[in-house]
């Protein structure tokens, strides 16, 4: 039987088109004047002399390869361009061959056959448009979202026709925003173009259920201002991400349907543009090398596996102590990668030294990422000694493991709360990082990679506080002038990553991450994000500073010892370094403390250790209190107000 498939509908338009030619060439013969004398002229010869070069040349330029329901400009005047020599080519004939016709009986008959063209093409792209769209009853059009689109560039553009044409489109396009006053008033395929600037008076007169922005080239300070302007205006806000930036988004779930739209993550409200590094650096570092990664199942260091299994390792360890955790990511990269992927999982703690000897006798790894960690701090201000064991004792065992099984580079994981610590979690990591420190003279590189807190992982406060919206709230929050640095985890792990590639001599990493987030904001903007008002349906409470918390985190010890590494973005702190003597002086202390299982007398000598440790309420004496005390909550009152 035959088909209908592609080929067929190529040959039923050049038949078609050939019928067209010759309608042409007969209705060109009718209307010009002395109608005998073209009559004359329009004999089957020529007749099909300027249909053969007409279709010939179509074919030439592949414009029968074009699907006319979604052709644009571009495919219209490639049509227009074919006819054009078309017509050149048949009195170059004429010329040569003696055929005695006036030439502009085929400029007319060739003029007319595009004009049939076009207008077929077009005809049946508005037949097929309201084929699908035009017999929707009245009711389904009611139930459409209506939208406003911020951005009428090329994005915003392609972004109506998609909504248009989509026969399962669930939007209607209202009107555009604008800042480009050549635009404004004008309409892009039937919708209105409006002054961005009169967003605000627009939104709340008009009937406008979502808000999609569609500008590929925002700068991060420009997308806050205007997600925050849409919600505060009572809308739901989405983003449209183009072919490019769409293949760039790695995580799962982030596209809500096909058109690719995404609601707005939190990581959209970072004061900062998204940072991304070349790996191709990175990448020579891990192929065929033996890596280990040390809490591998956690947020950091499943990431970090996650990474490291894409660029073709000889082996990839996972080391953990939670098994749950470990067989979660194992069975993860095995169903990626199958047995492409050499993996192995160990269960171990880095307290283990007897273990780890065991672990790196047989595995042999010549990379190793340090992600295992006590990282809680009001749990590690009750479990001082845990924290000191794992942390500190943890990665003095991995390090000298490390050393004596002949690791190429060695790169931890650090913290800002170990830039002038004020619990004991962060001073337990800046012991770590003067363990690293003290390395200069081994033949493994050490480093440490400093960053702040990583959005969506486990503990942070962005599943604490979507739990608590999803409860009806409130959001607790401890201090509403609390601040800290926020990053993204693709981000953490590239830079580890980064600084594993670069790892020198005992260096400290650290990446310029913009400007702190106040928590309150924060909790405000989540908030909004679930489609909710802040202080009206979910409440934000303070609840005060927790042990050991300071308003405030630092990335750097000294700003005069901080370095460029050639890499934007990342630099490096050339703190002081202690020396092996030293260490050791240090971590006797810290056993002797051990030894008496006192708290008092753990976090004492964390404090004779770690020199930059301070008392957190003379850290957070120092922040400027605009109004009141901690105890003061009018501001949180102002903004119940306001809300």
């Amino acid at each position: 039987m035959f088909s209908f498939g592609m080929s067929a509908r190529k040959l039923l338009l050049l038949v078609i088109d050939a019928i067209m030619v010759i309608l042409a060439a007969l209705v060109t013969a009718i209307i010009m004047p002395g109608a005998a004398i073209w009559y004359e002229l329009a004999t089957v010869e020529v007749v099909a002399l300027i249909a053969g070069v007409l279709i010939l040349s179509r074919l030439m330029l592949k414009t029968y390869n074009s699907i006319w329901r979604f052709a644009d400009s571009r495919e219209y005047l490639l049509l227009i361009i074919s006819d054009s020599i078309a017509c050149v080519a048949c009195m170059f004939i004429v010329t040569v061959s003696n055929i005695e016709i006036v030439y502009v009986y085929v400029i007319c008959t060739c003029m007319l056959s595009l004009l049939a063209a076009l207008f077929s093409r077009f005809a049946y792209r508005q037949i097929r448009y309201y084929s699908r769209n035009g017999t929707r009853t009245m009711t389904d059009s009611t139930k459409k979202k209506r939208v406003a689109i911020i951005g009428a560039g090329y994005a915003g553009t392609t972004l109506v026709e998609e909504l248009q044409n989509g026969a399962h489109s669930i939007y209607k396009p209202v009107c555009f925003f604008d800042s480009s006053r050549s635009k404004i008033g004008s309409f892009i395929h039937g919708v209105r173009v409006c002054d961005y600037e009169n967003m605000d008076r627009i939104l709340n007169e008009s009937d406008i259920d979502e808000i999609i922005i569609a500008i590929p080239s925002l700068t991060a300070a420009r997308r806050m201002e205007m997600v925050n302007t849409c919600m505060e205006a009572g809308c739901k806000v989405k983003m449209y991400e183009y072919p490019f930036v769409r293949a760039d988004r790695v995580k799962v779930g982030k596209q809500s349907n096909k058109l690719a739209l995404r609601d707005i993550d939190i990581e959209d409200l970072l004061p900062r543009d998204s940072i991304s590094f070349d790996m191709s650096n990175v990448n020579s570092l891990v192929n065929n090398s033996i890596v280990l990664v040390t809490g591998g199942g956690g947020s950091i260091g499943s990431e970090l596996c996650r990474q490291v299994a894409s660029m073709a390792p000889k082996k990839l360890i996972i080391l953990d102590i939670y098994e749950n955790s470990a067989f979660e990511i194992q069975q993860e990269l095995i169903a990626k990668y199958g047995g492409s992927l050499n993996l192995a999982v160990e269960i171990a703690s880095v307290r283990d030294l007897a273990k780890l000897e065991k672990v790196f006798a047989h595995h042999h790894p010549e990379i190793v990422f340090h992600a295992a960690a006590h990282k809680h701090v009001p749990l590690m201000e009750d479990s001082c000694d845990e924290a000191v064991k794992n942390n500190v004792f943890g990665t003095y065992n991995l390090v000298e493991t490390s050393e004596k099984f002949f690791v190429k580079k060695f790169i931890m994981i650090s913290t800002d709360k170990a830039v002038n610590p004020t619990n004991v979690m962060g001073a337990t990591k800046r012991m770590c990082e003067m363990i690293i420190q003290s390395k200069r003279n081994s033949n493994t590189y050490f480093v440490a990679v400093r960053f702040g807190n990583v959005l969506g992982s486990n503990g942070s406060v962005i599943p604490m506080f979507t739990k608590q919206i999803l409860a009806g709230g409130p959001i607790t929050i401890t201090d509403r002038r609390i601040t800290r640095y926020f990053m993204t985890i693709p981000e953490a792990v590239q830079l580890v990553m980064q600084a594993g590639a670069m790892a020198a001599k005992s260096e400290i990493f650290v990446l310029d991450m913009g400007q702190p987030v106040k928590i309150v904001d924060l909790a405000e903007n989540m908030i909004r994000l679930a489609g909710l008002t802040p202080y009206k349906e979910i409440d934000i409470v303070e609840i005060g500073l927790r042990p050991g918390e300071k308003l405030y985190e630092e990335l750097l010890m000294q700003s005069d010892s901080l370095t460029g590494t050639g890499i934007e973005k990342i630099f490096i702190d050339r703190e002081k370094a202690i020396g092996d003597d030293e260490l050791h002086v240090k971590l006797t202390i810290l056993r002797g403390a051990m030894e008496s299982d006192d708290m008092d007398d753990i976090r004492n000598a964390l404090k004779r250790v770690v020199p930059t440790y301070r008392d957190p309420t003379l850290i957070n004496s120092r922040v400027s209190i605009s109004s009141g005390t901690l105890a003061d909550i009018s501001y949180l009152d102002e903004r119940r107000t306001a809300n």
